[in-house]
């Protein structure tokens, strides 16, 4: 390995590392700002880069042959670690902590307008990279737009849940990590497995954490893939065809920007997940026949029918429990107070408060980056 690709990572930058995993990390779970946007933001892309090409060919052949101390020489390994503890607690905070997979559908205005704010100030800063505005890009542009109207096209309001299709979603969103302007959380929402996945993830730490990684294991697999599959050859196409790359990233930006406005009517489907049969008199039953069901929430527990209602006593009688898991199958994108569809429930300011501090957050990144 050249001296100028060696990890030189020292201890004493291991906290910065560790925030800028946060920040990394935070960035790759909101749609909108890239993993690769935030390194570059951060000052650390070239570094990141040089971290993935340290898993090469040396080091797995002395890995597998038990050598582990010649193979972590090869190994980015202080980077990585402090890196990626950071993007893990990131992880944990917005599935845990804020979980936005639910307040995706509690404060969709909010939430999606945030991530629409987040875009275009990703826009701005991968605009600033660009050391001039040609012919070549503008068409490399326009080319991009058209690129991210098509996919959105083709991406249905409701994709399959088999492994085959969340292995491809891992392999696909995986490249965020490495391509700055296409957030991996903004693929995946694209592809309509973004609550899937912070669902799963969500599950890990509770008494359903066998299914959450379960569920996780092909998106893992596809990720694994797609970054060795990838990696080197996207590193090649933006130190080849930086403006040109940078040009289409905006396009397909720009594109595909509809499918996170924040104002749009969501239709919803509902799926019973599981059922499980309860003590008709169990505290569980009753606090669920006391309690009002919120259906707003991604997954929600309701009681179903009784299993035996001719029986004399209530400590006789049981009942179903059921899982129900709502699924988005159609949303149309409205003008609030102008468009026909428009929705009169619409939390309008909520929207606009979003984009304006996904915006600003992106702008006080860059403004950090720049007097750092």
């Amino acid at each position: 390995m050249r001296d100028s690709q060696k990890d030189k990572t020292t201890f004493k930058e291991a906290p910065f590392l560790v925030i800028k995993g946060f920040l990394m990390g935070s960035a790759d779970i909101v749609p909108g700002v890239s993993g690769g946007t935030m390194a570059l933001i951060l000052g650390i892309y070239e570094r990141l880069l040089n971290a993935i090409k340290s898993v090469n060919g040396p080091f797995l052949k002395a890995f597998f042959s038990f050598k582990w101390k010649t193979a972590f020489r090869e190994l980015h390994i202080k980077f990585l670690i402090f890196l990626f503890g950071g993007i893990f607690v990131a992880l944990a905070f917005f599935t845990k902590v804020v979980p936005l997979q639910i307040y995706m559908f509690t404060h969709p205005e909010i939430v999606y307008g945030l991530f629409f704010g987040l875009i275009l100030g990703s826009i701005y800063i991968l605009y600033k990279t660009l050391n001039e505005i040609s012919w070549q890009e503008i068409l490399m542009s326009v080319v991009g737009i058209g690129i991210g109207l098509w996919v959105v096209s083709l991406v249905p309001a409701d994709t399959p849940e088999n492994p085959a299709f969340v292995f491809l979603s891992g392999m696909i969103s995986i490249c965020a990590m490495i391509l700055p302007g296409i957030s991996g959380s903004y693929l995946l929402l694209i592809m309509r497995k973004y609550d899937y996945l912070l669902s799963n993830i969500g599950m890990i730490g509770g008494s359903e954490t066998m299914e959450g990684i379960i569920g996780l294991l092909p998106f893992i697999l596809g990720a694994v893939v797609g970054l060795a599959a990838f990696s080197r050859f996207l590193s090649w196409l933006l130190g080849k065809y930086h403006s040109q790359t940078i040009s289409v990233l905006i396009g397909f930006l720009i594109g595909s920007l509809f499918v996170i406005w924040p104002y749009q009517n969501r239709e919803f489907v509902e799926q019973v997940r599981d059922t499980e049969e309860i003590e008709y008199t169990s505290e569980r039953a009753q606090e669920l026949m006391s309690s009002e069901v919120n259906e707003n929430l991604p997954e929600y527990q309701r009681l179903g029918k009784v299993i035996n209602p001719d029986a004399q006593f209530d400590e006789f009688k049981k009942v179903e429990v059921e899982t129900v898991k709502k699924k988005m199958i159609k949303s149309n994108p409205f003008l609030p107070g102008i468009s026909e569809n428009s929705d009169s429930e619409t939390n309008v300011w909520g929207g606009v408060i979003g984009i304006l501090i996904g915006m600003m957050m992106v702008g006080g990144l860059d403004y950090l980056r720049e007097k750092s």
